[in-house]
This record gives structure tokens, sequence and C-alpha cells, in this order.
């Protein structure tokens, strides 16, 4: 599926708005981040806004999710928009107005569903489209998500499942969704599902970005398999304003690094960086957490590793210095036209208090001789660290003059010696690109 359509043929960036507003963001809140990613971040390449789980719930709240929503469906069981949060929905429209509203900013449109058949359709009984069944025939309700109640699970010995599947897709893709993110799909891995999903997008005809969550434990033994039926898949639980959880993810990357090819993507989650919490799963209104050092450590080695890049923050309220670091013209050169993402180096240094590991990053331009460098260290106090140019640009062109220009903070070139040094901030890094002299 995904080596043959060109779709996400570089990693997706964009905005979802799980971060910000959990299940609870409406129509103006979509619209007025499409807005401010049109303006400030789509010129970098953030091209995509995503709305998240629970859109079809009518009483939706910020901190959970509810038993027996009166989750709102067409008469074949498949999810509208709750017209209350999403005027453009009503008198079934579902999701068109917005997706095309979206769509005339120059933005891609997607959504969040969960895996399954909604328990509401099982009740009613409704029918499958297209077919004799019904949403009762077709569900297990012995596979259920453990932590978000709206669904019960799908009998994939039933060919109605499948119908199920395809009729969803297809009322999605004639929205004109151009992402859809489906949870409950990895833990733990749920092959036929996956597999089941990804015909029904191929079947829907509409070049959509399949992406699969969460990714609790899923190990590269699976890539062969996510290469052939989605797009993106996460590789961790969620991921959250707090260094420990930006830190854990270096190592996941760096084993995810060596897989990642167009069109099929380890993803390291959404970037809570910006205004975040505001009615959200998790933790009260405030501004992200990292600090500024660990925001850039953060948006180097996901765009190092070709990590799908989908900012959480609250885009109008976010901070303009926020702003103007994903606006960065490095995120995007180094994101969609780099090669051959790596950790070269893990190195423990220092001792007691003054320990920490340099992790040094390399990468290829795809189309030239430039080379890409990330030097990060994880110790509490800044630090003066080096590594030789060799292990970056590699042994054969080790006798050639080299200077290195500052991604964050441009300036230079600078003539290189044998080594690469540069004093790296607590918990930060240092980001350049090595051009021959």
């Amino acid at each position: 599926m995904t080596g043959t359509t060109g779709v996400a043929a570089t990693p997706p960036m964009g905005w979802n708005s799980w971060d910000c507003y959990g299940t609870t963001v409406t129509e103006d809140e979509v619209l007025a981040n499409a807005r401010v990613m049109a303006e400030r971040l789509l010129p970098v390449g953030w091209d995509t806004v995503v709305v998240d789980i629970a859109w079809y719930d009518p009483t939706a709240r910020a901190h959970g999710y509810n038993e027996g929503a009166p989750v709102v469906l067409d008469a074949y069981g498949r999810q509208l928009p709750a017209p209350g949060r999403f005027p453009s929905a009503a008198g079934g429209c579902g999701f068109g107005p917005l997706a095309d509203a979206v769509h005339a900013l120059g933005l891609r449109f997607g959504v969040h569903v969960m895996r399954g058949v909604p328990r509401r359709a099982v009740e009613l009984d409704l029918p499958v489209l297209g077919t004799s069944w019904t949403a009762r025939d077709v569900a297990d309700p012995d596979h259920v998500c453990p932590w978000n109640p709206d669904n019960l699970g799908l009998d994939h010995d039933h060919p109605g499942a499948q119908a199920w599947y395809d009729a969803q897709v297809a009322q999605l893709a004639g929205w004109g969704v151009d992402l859809l993110k489906v949870d409950d799909m990895l833990a733990p891995y749920h092959a036929r599902e996956i597999e089941a999903y990804a015909r029904a997008v191929e079947r829907s005809g509409r070049p959509i970005v399949l992406s699969l969550s969460p990714g609790t434990h899923v190990s590269t033994r699976h890539v062969e398999h996510l290469r052939a039926n989605a797009h993106m898949w996460r590789i961790s639980d969620d991921l959250w304003d707090r260094w420990e959880d930006v830190h854990a993810q270096l190592a996941r990357l760096a084993r995810w690094a060596p897989f990642q090819r167009p069109g099929g993507w380890a993803d390291a989650d959404m970037l809570p960086l910006g205004r975040i919490g505001l009615r959200a799963e998790r933790g009260e209104p405030r501004d992200s957490r990292l600090t500024p050092h660990e925001q850039r450590t953060l948006l180097t080695v996901w765009t190092m590793a070709r990590s799908p890049l989908m900012v959480g923050g609250d885009l109008p309220s976010t901070d303009p210095a926020t702003l103007d670091l994903l606006a960065t013209p490095a995120i995007g050169e180094v994101l969609r036209g780099s090669t051959d993402g790596a950790e070269l180096v893990r190195e423990p240094l220092g001792t007691g208090p003054d320990a920490g590991e340099l992790v040094v990053w390399g990468a290829r331009a795809a189309g030239g001789e430039r080379r890409y460098a990330a030097l990060v260290w994880t110790g509490e106090a800044a630090r003066t660290c080096a590594v030789a140019v060799a292990s970056v640009v590699g042994t054969a062109d080790v006798g050639r003059p080299w200077g290195a220009t500052d991604l964050w903070d441009p300036a230079g070139p600078v003539p290189l010696g044998d080594e690469l040094v540069a004093e790296v901030p607590p918990h930060g890094v240092r980001w350049f690109a090595l051009d021959p002299a």
C-alpha cells in the first residue's frame, strides 16, 4: 500500500488538537489554528490540521471520556460531528464544509477514529451499509479498548466487519479527509485490524495518510507489516511536556531511524509545545513546561530521525518565540530533504552532578554534499562537547576542508578542523549543517 501510492513521501507535518483541547475541540478553534498555520508555518512545511478524538460526542469534557455518551451517528452507525461543536456539520454535511475551509487555506485535513464499531450503533442494531448485516452481527464485545468506552471490537471472521470499515472510510473520504489517525491499533498489536483498515483506505479511492496509535511496546519486528499497511505509526505512549519523556524518546528514535523511508514513518508522537492543556486530558492550562533548550532538543532529534511532526499547542495563544521556533527553515529542510539519519555516538561523560550523555546524530542532504550534525547533552549543566568530523562526514571525505553553520542561530559558516566542538546547554542541543569549504 504505502510503497506504491506516493502518499507520505516525506514525514507529515501539522497540528493536532489533543494536547490543548483533548476531546472538546470546536470548529472555531480548528479554523483559528488552521489560519495561524497557513500564515506562519506553511512556508516551512506544516500543512495538516487534525481533529482528535470524540468529535462525535456532544457531551465531551476535559480530563476524560464519557461512558454511554450519546454519540452522533448516521443511519448506518457511522460517526457524525457533534453539530453543537461543529455547526457546519448540520444537515448531514459531516466534516465536508470544515475540510473545504481548511483546504481553501492550502492545508490538509485529518481526523481521529477509534478501532471498532460504536457501542451505540450496536445497541441500536443499525445496518451496515450495503449489506444485510447489522452492527450487532459484526461486533466483538470481547476485544474492546481498555481506556476508551466509545466502541466495541469487530469480529474479523465475519465479512461484515470489513464492510463496516469500508463504509466508514468511504464517508470520511467523501468529506475530503486527508489523514486518518486510527487509535487502539498497536497496544496490543492488532494485525487483522490494521490490514482491514488499510484495505478500507485503499478502496476509498482517496490518497489518505493512515496513522496508527498508540505505540506502547511496538517493536521493530513489525516494521514490514507496518510499512505494507500504514504510512505512520506511533512508537510510544503519549508524550507530554516533561524532560524524562523527551529523553526516553532518544533511544526509541535511535532504534527506529534506520527503518525510516518514504511512505512509512515511525512517529515519536506529538510535540507538546506552545500553549497546551486548555481543556486537555492531562494538566491545567499552561505553556509547555519544557525549557527552551529542551524544546530545541525535541525538534532537532525528531527532525534528524525523520519522525512525523504534529505540534500540540494552541497556535493562536502560543507565544511568538515558540512560533518562531516552529518556523525555523532548517526543520523543513532536514525533515523533507535528508537521508540516513542515525545516532552516531552515545557517550557517558562526567561524574556525579556533572554526569550526562553526549548523543550525536548525523544525516546527509538528499541532493548534495551537505551533512547535518546534532550534538545533544543530557546533563544538568552546560558542557563543551566534541565529535570527530570524520564520524559525521564519513571517512572518504575526511581530507577535505569543511565548514559548519549553526541551524538554530545561523551565522557562519565556521571552518572546522578535525573536530566539531560546541558549548551545549543543559538538556540542550547544537545543530549544524556541514558543507565542503
